[in-house]
């Protein structure tokens, strides 16, 4: 009997389908206009966190964080040996971020893209000057981001450099300290902090900035956009001011942790 091309791993739907329409209160509600007030928070206010170190048992180090509509889990395996048989003083810290199909408005393809890269290299540029590599020769830590609900890009930048921070301290690999990162918009001529997506698309310039409040340092800066210098200048003053409030949860949730083990 000749096999048919039906699929038995997966339920599939019919020929033609139809979206359902649901009617929005976003829709009815009126758009922001220039002079117009935050919806929902301040300017300088984040959006609450939902941290937690050590759900992964399978892995070395794992966290999951929450901030909304933003939702990530992190897990980290190493450091173990480099495959390469070159000889490195300094160990490789890799980062691999994937969207779930369901993560964006439109279903995303289940394969790497440009966006995924893009948001790799951005916390990997994040975390590589706080970890301690040159005490791991010829050793590898690979970091594994999976963004499970995607509001805004530089969220997801951010929160993944938190939750990955956590998720290295949580392996027990030394670091310099925690990093903590931010997100900063300018909208008109006010600075918000955590933009959303929506945010993120009215606003006419977008920063991401990550360091190490512990030390008073930072370890990358990301600009999208247009934006004057007294502005950029503004957002890395306001992100600076709430990575200390970010290290501070991230310093809690793990110290709840180790209490636990």
């Amino acid at each position: 009997m000749a096999q048919s091309n039906f699929d038995r791993r997966r339920i599939n739907g019919p020929d033609e389908s139809y979206q359902p329409i649901f009617e929005s209160d976003d829709e009815l509600e009126p758009k922001w206009k220039p002079g117009n007030p935050r919806k929902g928070r301040g300017a300088r206010d984040l959006r609450p966190i939902y941290l937690k170190a050590g759900f992964i048992s399978q892995a070395n180090g794992s966290a999951y964080i929450e901030t909304e509509k933003t939702k990530i889990a992190c897990a980290v395996y190493g450091p173990r040996q480099s495959k390469t048989t070159v000889y490195n003083e300094k160990g490789r810290l890799n980062v691999e971020v994937k969207f779930a199909p369901f993560s964006c408005t439109r279903r995303r393809v289940p394969i790497r893209d440009a966006e995924d890269r893009s948001v790799a290299v951005q916390i990997q540029q994040a975390l590589v000057a706080a970890v301690r590599l040159e005490l791991l020769p010829k050793s590898t830590i690979d970091i594994f981001l999976t963004i499970i609900e995607n509001d805004g890009i530089e969220g997801c930048v951010a929160a993944g450099s938190v939750a990955a921070s956590v998720a290295l301290a949580d392996a027990g690999i030394e670091m310099l300290g925690l990093v903590a990162s931010c997100s900063a918009a300018i909208v008109g001529e006010e600075v918000w902090v955590d933009p959303t997506d929506e945010e993120g698309r009215i606003a006419s310039g977008t920063l991401v900035l990550a360091g190490m409040p512990a030390l008073g340092t930072i370890t990358s800066v990301w600009q999208t956009g247009s934006m004057a210098p007294h502005d950029a200048v503004k957002c890395m003053e306001a992100c600076q001011e709430c990575c200390t409030d970010i290290h501070a949860v991230m310093a809690q949730v793990l110290l709840e942790n180790a209490g636990k083990t």
